[in-house]
This record gives structure tokens, C-alpha cells and sequence, in this order.
């Protein structure tokens, strides 16, 4: 039997630098925050040192040591509602955190000022975490930084932007938590299920609008159920938003539970396992990324439907394992409803569905992708890089 390689099987030393507006642990949500939360904690069991520097929170300490990784917390801020108070904020904090990175190998952050502003080589080899789609900022970032992003549709702006970038730039995706991944058992409340924020660009008013279609058309005894924030602090549309909505529902007919939002892990754990379907209308063409509450759910073994974004096409096949709708078109809204009424009355399809979607959710797990990216970070340290 062959031996591992030692140059990929090196213990590392990793330093994750996250933003200044959410904490780690992701008591706030996030999915960025979520997903290296996980990872790092991760990294450390496959015995790398691990370092995840994030913003101070009250009842979290400004330094800590737990399951291995080793916590460092700094001044952070609440998220404020203009862009160039953001980012002058966002420079503050970067300069605190300037002033705390160890030594390593790898230094990880999805910070914008992090890549300008971190040279010293001690810090370890920049690896940008791309979570959004790029808008301009990459090519001013030092040549040797690693981009790394979660899906394909973000790889392609990033070489859009940056075309001689292609031999820095991979794709590894997010982590689906082991809490998430059930054996689909057919036992499951008539709830359609969103997870999410509540704000416009996530279509939310097309998904209400598409259930009354669905409603007059006959459907009963079926819930619409809404998780997630609706207020401006946490990326939500605002109350006045919310408002408008719930006076759409009222007159849609059928039954609209606005939940709130959820952060605890088992609680959405528990929603994803009580529902029958999974709807993610998202509008956003150039603000979904990765879409990890899909992905969560699939895992949970309730089938998604979606709209026809680039970003699901990585792990959502139209008939196979979930559904997709076209959003752009002028009649999204009955294209939906009638997809609705399908999966309603077709239990049968539902089960095969969410079986294909549990089994698709098996290559996301948290093992396999700390797998793939140490992969990533020994490439990025290898003499011929």
C-alpha cells in the first residue's frame, strides 16, 4: 500500500480573518461566518493550528481556546446602512486585526482591506475567501494572493475581471453542517419552506404572489412559512418591507407564518425536517453566491425549488433533484404556482426528489470539503506555484 505524500499531509498553521460586522461563533448568522466557524474547528481535528480572529461580541471572551482553535476577538461594529461608512469601518477594523495575526502558513479572510494591507510573508500566503460577486477590487490585491470562491458563476466574473488570474483562482464550495444530513423519510408536514432573509431581492413578494395563484388554483391545506430576518441590521428589508408582504399574504389566500429570525442550529435543523419543500426565489443576479440554506436543505431531505440563478446550476438539476423556475420571465409568478400544485399533490415525485437531493448533499459534507481545500492550501504553497 502506497504512503500518503508528506507535503500534502504536513500539519499547517491556518489563520482565518473574518469581517468586522458579524461574530464568530455565528450567533448573528452568516453564511461566511457559519462556514469557516466549521471549518476551522475542522482543521484543528485533522491537527492543524488553527488561529479565527473575528469581531468582539458580548459573552464571548477576546481570547479563547475551544475544540483546538485558538480564538482571537477584536473591536468590531453593528453593520451601518451606508457603503462608505462600511468600508471606512471596515479599515478600522482591519488595522486592530493588523496587530494580532500570528505566524502561519495560510492567512484565509473575506475581509476587503485584509489582501491590501496584510504584506509581511510571516502572516502566510493570502488566501481570499471571494464570497461575493467582484466588483473591481480584486485586481489592486497582490498577484501571488490566492482567489478561492464557492461556485462557478463567481469563478467566471472573477476571471471576467481578472482574465491572466485562472491559475490562482479555484472553486471550493461550502460545508454542509453533519446536523443537516437526514435519510429522507417521507414523513413531513404540507409546509413550503424559505430560509433565508426577508428582503426584496430575494423574491419574497413573487413567492407570496405565486402561492395565492397556487391557492386559487386549488391547492389546500398547505402553509407558506418564512425563517429569517427582516430587519435592516441583520441584511433584512426592513419592517416597512415585512409589512408589505403580510398585506400581500392576507390577500392571498391560504396561510403565510412569518417565523423570524432563527440562529441556533437545531432550530433550522428542525425546520428543514418538518418541511415537504424547500423555495428559494432569489432575484439577486449578482448577489447570490453560493445558495447555502439550498444546499442545507437538500441535505435535510426536502427538495428545493429555485429560480433559474447560475449559482444553484453547481448542485441543482431541474427534474432530478430539485426544481427550477425561469424568474425572469413576465409570468415567474404562475410558472411557480404551478410547480407549487405539482410537487403538492405528487408525494411520489416529492420522495424521489428528495432522495436525489439527500444524495447529492453527500459530497458537501464537512469532511470532504476541509479535504479539498488543505488540497488548496498545499498547491498554494507549493514551490511550483
Amino acid at each position: 500500500m502506497s504512503r500518503p505524500d508528506p507535503a500534502v499531509t504536513k500539519p499547517l498553521r491556518l489563520t482565518i480573518a473574518q469581517g468586522a460586522f458579524l461574530p464568530v461563533p455565528p450567533r448573528l448568522g452568516g453564511a461566511v461566518e457559519k462556514a469557516w466557524y466549521a471549518l476551522g474547528r475542522e482543521f484543528a481535528r485533522q491537527g492543524h493550528a488553527v488561529t479565527h480572529i473575528g469581531r468582539s461580541f458580548a459573552g464571548l471572551p477576546d481570547r479563547e481556546t475551544d475544540a483546538g482553535v485558538t480564538y482571537l476577538r477584536v473591536r468590531g461594529h453593528a453593520a451601518p446602512a451606508r457603503l462608505w461608512q462600511l468600508k471606512l469601518l471596515d479599515l478600522f477594523y482591519t488595522r486592530r486585526v493588523q496587530r494580532v495575526l500570528p505566524p502561519a502558513d495560510i492567512l484565509i479572510t473575506n475581509t476587503f482591506w485584509l489582501p491590501l494591507l496584510a504584506r509581511r510573508p510571516a502572516c502566510g500566503r493570502t488566501y481570499v475567501h471571494v464570497a461575493r460577486f467582484p466588483k473591481g477590487q480584486l485586481r489592486f490585491y497582490p498577484r501571488n494572493a490566492v482567489l478561492q470562491t464557492v461556485s462557478s458563476a463567481i469563478r467566471d466574473a472573477i476571471l471576467a475581471e481578472i482574465p491572466d488570474a485562472a491559475a490562482r483562482t479555484c472553486v471550493v464550495p461550502y460545508p454542509v453542517s453533519p446536523a443537516y444530513h437526514a435519510t429522507p423519510d417521507g414523513e413531513r408536514e404540507p409546509v413550503f419552506l424559505y430560509v433565508g432573509r426577508i428582503h426584496p431581492e430575494k423574491g419574497l413578494h413573487l413567492l407570496v404572489e405565486a402561492y395565492g395563484r397556487a391557492a386559487a388554483a386549488g391547492l389546500r391545506g398547505w402553509k407558506l412559512r418564512l425563517v429569517g430576518p427582516w430587519a435592516a441590521a441583520h441584511g433584512g428589508g426592513g419592517e416597512s418591507y415585512r409589512e408589505s408582504l403580510a398585506r400581500q399574504a392576507a390577500g392571498a389566500g391560504g396561510e403565510v407564518e412569518f417565523v423570524g429570525p432563527v440562529f441556533a442550529e437545531d432550530e433550522l435543523v428542525a425546520h428543514y425536517r418538518r418541511a415537504a419543500v424547500f423555495l428559494y426565489p432569489s432575484l439577486a443576479e449578482r448577489g447570490e453566491t453560493f445558495g447555502l440554506s439550498v444546499l442545507e436543505a437538500m441535505a435535510a431531505g426536502c427538495p428545493p425549488v429555485v429560480s433559474d440563478l447560475a449559482c444553484f446550476r453547481d448542485f441543482v438539476r431541474d427534474g432530478d433533484n430539485g426544481l427550477v423556475f425561469d424568474h425572469r420571465t413576465t409570468h415567474a409568478a404562475s410558472d411557480l404556482a404551478n410547480r407549487l400544485n405539482t410537487l403538492a399533490v405528487d408525494s411520489a415525485r416529492r420522495n424521489r426528489l428528495a432522495i436525489a437531493a439527500s444524495t447529492t448533499a453527500q459530497s458537501y459534507t464537512l469532511e470532504t470539503v476541509a479535504d479539498r481545500f488543505v488540497a488548496s492550501f498545499h498547491a498554494a504553497l507549493s514551490p511550483a506555484r
